[in-house]
């Protein structure tokens, strides 16, 4: 895993597919995700080091929980080396441990409705700001690679941002029917 670590956001957000992503045991297959680096002025860290954005400066393979639009929590994995300003946005999970927790915490018994964009996923594996710094590699996380990386990923434009919305920094499972919103 720490072979990861060092990985610049756009290499570390594809090898992220597949991955099983839990907090305290709830969560699943990751199936989406997005790279932002320091110098891509759709990134938080573009400008600086703030109290809001200080964990993508942090260790590699931490968490940085930011809170969107003032509703909803997104989490990301902290990438590159410690003090880099860089990270990927998991997008989409696919659901597959503790469905039954899930599905209360989202109000749905709609597997598809769980964790498919960045606000479900963090509502529905009770991911808040107090996980905002934490190592992924110890409790109350566990990440774990697949076996195989996959070999079938969709590469396009990210979603749901203003700058620089050509670059082609958002990956995604071929087939899932677990991503946010469908690749063009």
């Amino acid at each position: 895993m720490h072979a990861l670590a060092a990985l610049p956001a756009p290499l570390l957000a594809p090898r992220l597919l597949g991955a099983t992503l839990l907090l305290d045991g709830v969560g699943g297959v990751i199936v989406e995700t997005e790279a932002y680096e320091a110098d891509d002025p759709a990134s938080h860290s573009f400008t600086g080091r703030t109290p809001r954005n200080g964990a993508m400066f942090g260790p590699p393979l931490h968490a940085y929980v930011y809170r969107s639009y003032g509703i909803h929590w997104c989490f990301n994995v902290v990438s590159g080396e410690d003090g880099h300003g860089a990270a990927v946005l998991i997008r989409a999970l696919e659901p597959t441990h503790s469905l039954e927790a899930m599905s209360a915490r989202r109000r749905t018994n709609d597997p598809r409705q769980l964790c498919s964009g960045p606000g479900k996923l963090t509502e529905a594996l009770g991911l808040t700001r107090a996980h905002d710094t934490l190592p992924l590699t110890a409790p109350p996380f566990t990440l774990t690679l697949p076996a195989d990386s996959p070999t079938d990923i969709l590469t396009g434009p990210r979603i749901g941002i203003t700058k620089a919305i050509a670059t082609p920094w958002r990956f995604g499972l071929a087939g899932s029917k677990f991503l946010s919103k469908p690749f063009r």
